[in-house]
């Protein structure tokens, strides 16, 4: 009685807090009051590199994380610090991995902790890589959208693959500038409408929908060219160590 009593608390608190969060302005709005317009120096993206890989490992349980590839973030873009043999993919995402127009992309203090499955390893990967390489280079978000319009249209970026996710179970990752900045979850990326089949940004669900290259709410990807992938958040209960998620 006590563990259900518990496990209705946290529900409703991730699903006001999923409330708040689907309530922001839209980026537009918000790029005016950023606290970073623009790349900080490098160095303030970079971590010590063994404990970026501890970091990274913590995107999902140890069962999966052991046996995963890990990529840190170097000079030049993410390197292989851990060659896997599962297929999963676990790194530490910066700012610009939530979208090309997000407003605070450039904010050093994110850490989105993510562990990528084989099939958003092969076709979602490609597609954060490139961004990171882009930002890094000093290119504008304008001209970093039409690069990954032109390489989509021209096959040179796969599509994504039936079952694509990423695990964010991490205790470390700061996501969201507002508390409680972080919250265990599972991303799902589909091209189908997610708020049909799974009644995602519906009143009392513990699902967020958002589209993936945009944050701002609008669905803009037909017109710039890029696929309409679309994020589905599943909150679960417990961090990958296995410790209970209590919304503070």
């Amino acid at each position: 009685m006590k563990m259900k009593l518990l496990f209705k608390n946290i529900v409703w608190g991730i699903v006001g807090f999923l409330g708040t969060i689907s309530a922001l302005p839209c980026s537009s709005a918000l790029a005016a009051d950023s606290v970073h317009p623009r790349m900080e120096p490098l160095a303030a993206y970079l971590m010590p590199r063994d404990a970026e890989i501890a970091l990274a490992r913590s995107a999902a349980p140890e069962s999966i994380s052991k046996d995963a590839t890990v990529l840190v973030l170097g000079r030049h873009g993410y390197v292989t610090a851990v060659k896997g043999t599962n297929g999963f993919v676990c790194m530490v995402e910066r700012g610009w991995a939530i979208g090309i127009d997000y407003s605070e992309l450039y904010d050093p203090h994110l850490r989105g902790v993510d562990c990528l499955n084989p099939p958003a390893a092969r076709s979602i990967l490609p597609v954060e890589m490139k961004m990171t390489d882009m930002v890094l280079a000093g290119r504008s978000q304008a001209s970093i959208a039409a690069a990954i319009s032109t390489d989509y249209k021209e096959g040179r970026l796969p599509p994504v693959e039936l079952g694509a996710a990423g695990i964010m179970m991490s205790k470390g990752s700061y996501i969201l500038n507002q508390p409680p900045h972080n919250f265990p979850h599972v991303m799902f990326y589909t091209t189908v409408n997610a708020k049909q089949f799974a009644a995602a940004n519906l009143p009392d669900v513990p699902i967020f929908l958002s589209p993936y290259f945009f944050v701002d709410g609008v669905d803009r990807t037909a017109a710039d060219g890029l696929p309409a992938i679309q994020l589905m958040d599943v909150v679960v209960f417990h961090w990958s160590d296995g410790t209970p998620f209590v919304l503070k």
